[in-house]
């Protein structure tokens, strides 16, 4: 679904990301983690093909993200950090909008019917969506974000703001579209939110600085931090440590 090969994205003389390479799988939910930034809305902007790479190559569901970026805008679904609703319009509104923007081919009021109910959003349907609450907007941005039912979905923070409960059912959504073959690309703050993940990227100046399922990156980095049960939290800031004395180089 993604392959990239030594991605880099300059602005002027910053290198926002370096020399990325990165695989993710058909149903696949992958995290990206890092701190503020780290690079991981830049690269996941040049995954969505917002962005163009400064060198490297990479394809996103078999399309090229340099040649190809129209394409991939059209075939992938994208949640940004902030949410791209339309806050003088309803819920039903803003879920047509879309429906019509990525060109669905069921017809729309059925489309919309169905995400309206398995959102929980029917009883606001015709609330504007500047009056609603910051987890319901979250549910309006990501039914909106999957209005045309697309193979990838980029998610940029998303649970960011909003409560416990949310985020959870939040999650629970994410596991049944994973279950559905949809691949999830994900960024996060949240520890135990990237423990769900099926595998994690950890970034640090604009580079990859450890991959793999938890399992693997507790293997290799629990002995350094010196406890076999060290927490996801303790290895990843033991890993952006590191990176920082190697000037961003892998430190697996």
């Amino acid at each position: 679904m993604i392959e990239l090969q030594g991605v880099t994205k300059r602005f002027g003389s910053f290198a926002a990301v370096r020399q990325v390479s990165l695989h993710v799988s058909r149903g696949e939910i992958f995290g990206l983690l890092g701190a503020n930034g780290a690079g991981k809305t830049t690269l996941i902007r040049m995954m969505c093909g917002i962005l163009k790479p400064t060198e490297g190559t990479g394809t996103i569901l078999g399309w090229d993200m340099i040649r190809d970026q129209q394409t991939i805008k059209e075939n992938i679904g994208y949640m940004s950090q902030k949410f791209s609703l339309y806050p003088d319009l309803t819920v039903e509104e803003n879920l047509r909008f879309y429906a019509h923007v990525y060109g669905v081919r069921q017809p729309v009021a059925e489309r919309v019917e169905s995400l309206l109910r398995e959102f929980e959003l029917t009883g606001v349907r015709k609330t504007r969506v500047s009056e609603l609450s910051g987890g319901v907007r979250q549910r309006v941005a990501f039914a909106s974000a999957i209005v045309h039912e697309p193979p990838l979905l980029f998610l940029d923070e998303p649970t960011s703001g909003v409560d416990p409960l949310t985020r959870r059912a939040f999650w629970e959504m994410l596991y049944q579209m994973a279950d559905r073959g949809t691949t999830i690309v994900v960024t996060t703050h949240y520890m135990d939110e990237a423990e769900r993940c099926d595998r994690m990227a950890w970034m640090n100046r604009g580079r990859i600085v450890a991959e793999g399922s938890l399992a693997e990156l507790r293997r290799r980095f629990a002995p350094r931090v010196g406890n076999r049960k060290a927490t996801l939290e303790e290895m990843f800031v033991y890993a952006m440590e590191e990176g920082e004395d190697h000037d961003g180089q892998d430190v697996g």
